[in-house]
């Protein structure tokens, strides 16, 4: 039988639903109670909107500039209904972006994703982190671009009309029974990227859990430069850039 002390040591690393222990053919109430409220806040989140008056004033307060897009999933039902509509820019979304200039090193955009709560709790923090950064390495960036309905391909259009060479897409990761308010940031170098092709999920790095209970927003931006870094220098991203990265180890014998 597991000892308290082993109890505790577990659920102090994961919030995944362990040692529950043996409850015959049903859980508890107080197990069943907090699963029900945990399916009701991923639920929420899912259908949670961006709260784009919020996280405006934040970028505001941080001197960051923004401009607001809709993806070609114009509501919130299309989005989960149509995957491939949130992931496409609608007509004269591009040339309206391309008025905010370029081109510049980096674009920075911040959508709902599937939890526009994580958006909105991290988002504006994380997205000033980064650009802080951005400027301190002497990296354009724009204005932040507010995504609505967003799925993570979006970024590719937005960052095409601002001729960016790399897209950093922050947005709302899928709720799971423990998460609802997890941002998870793909970043992707451009010139893995074909107009009007669709770009695998093997040219992009993620960073994933930025939130209170997890990796927290200094420390992912952190991260995120060292890979933006690491992409300008290479003209790679995803497994490319990991291979790159490792040969250039080998060559150097770290």
């Amino acid at each position: 039988m597991t000892t308290p002390e082993a109890l505790a040591q577990i659920r102090s690393l994961t919030q995944a639903r362990l040692t529950l222990g043996s409850r015959g053919r049903s859980a508890d109430t107080a197990t069943t109670l907090r699963f029900a409220l945990d399916h009701a806040q991923a639920r929420a989140a899912v259908l949670s909107e961006l709260d784009v008056p919020r996280i405006a004033a934040n970028l505001g307060q941080a001197g960051l500039a923004h401009h607001i897009v809709t993806s070609a999933a114009d509501t919130r039902d299309s989005f989960v209904r149509r995957p491939d509509l949130g992931r496409m820019l609608p007509e004269g979304a591009a040339e309206s972006l391309r008025g905010d200039g370029g081109p510049v090193d980096v674009a920075l955009v911040l959508g709902d994703g599937l939890s526009a709560i994580a958006a909105a709790l991290n988002g504006a923090a994380f997205m000033t982190a980064l650009a802080t950064r951005l400027r301190n390495c002497g990296l354009s960036h724009g204005p932040v671009i507010l995504a609505r309905q967003a799925r993570v391909a979006l970024g590719d259009g937005i960052a095409q009309a601002l001729q960016a060479d790399i897209v950093v897409m922050a947005l709302g990761e899928r709720p799971g029974l423990s998460a609802a308010d997890s941002l998870g940031v793909y970043i992707t170098h451009q010139g893995s990227c074909q107009p009007g092709q669709t770009t695998p999920d093997s040219t992009r790095n993620c960073l994933s859990n930025i939130r209170a209970a997890g990796l927290s927003v200094d420390e992912a931006a952190a991260q995120a430069l060292t890979l933006i870094l690491a992409m300008g220098d290479t003209g790679q991203s995803g497994v490319a850039l990991s291979k790159a990265l490792a040969a250039r180890a080998l060559v150097k014998g770290d």
